[in-house]
């Protein structure tokens, strides 16, 4: 069997996690997940974005390199439930956007990150989830995370917009992109039949019907 790399892209609450859970499982690939729990500067960046954001996605580039190369070298094919791109083209772009993170720490960070994943093997295929931000905002309601607390309507059409951009730029590897207000991959096992489908053939370099 022919080793692949997937990686998930999306705004939050989108279902990235939900979906590379049940993908491992329905097609035995190993899974991997954004660092929260043992990120040592969440907790702080959360109390004062504007003195953390830098070390914060300085941590993150570094975790998602090493975690990236040790699946790339790794003989069994994988999924990534968010990809290293997002963290400069979506979220280090929001912080800076947002008076977060210096001119001086922004460009910074952008030179280191444009080192790193020129050293990177691209990944055989990115599934870009999407869904409205109406939806997503209720998503993370249900979910009532309270490091999630915070996050508001203005702030995800924010982040949609930079997804835009960089999806209309994107040239690393193939891109199949996912409405995922339109699956409930969680409960129902014919609509995850459809996006491993989907993800098959796109794979193979079928022609897909495009659903967005």
């Amino acid at each position: 069997m022919v080793k692949r790399m997937i990686v998930l892209a999306g705004n939050i609450g989108v279902g990235k996690t939900s979906l590379t859970e049940r993908l491992g499982a329905r097609m035995g690939w190993y899974t991997a997940f954004e660092s929260v729990a043992d990120n040592p500067y969440l907790a702080d960046f959360y109390n004062d974005m504007r003195s953390w954001a830098f070390h914060l996605q300085v941590f993150f580039l570094g975790h998602r390199a090493q975690q990236y190369l040790e699946l790339a070298e790794s003989p069994q094919s994988a999924i990534l439930d968010r990809s290293i791109y997002e963290d400069a083209y979506i979220f280090a772009r929001a912080l800076h956007h947002m008076g977060n993170l210096s001119e001086r720490d922004y460009l910074s960070y952008r030179t280191v990150f444009e080192l790193v994943v020129s050293r990177l093997p691209p990944p055989d295929l990115l599934i870009h989830l999407r869904a409205p931000v109406a939806v997503l905002m209720e998503r993370i309601r249900r979910r009532g995370r309270a490091i999630e607390s915070g996050i508001t309507l203005e702030y995800l059409s924010l982040l949609e917009s930079f997804y835009d951009d960089w999806m209309r730029s994107f040239d690393v590897c193939p891109v199949l992109t996912i409405r995922t207000d339109d699956l409930d991959f969680v409960h129902e096992s014919r609509h995850l039949d459809i996006v491993v489908e989907r993800i098959q053939d796109k794979l193979a370099g079928r022609e897909e019907l495009v659903f967005k």
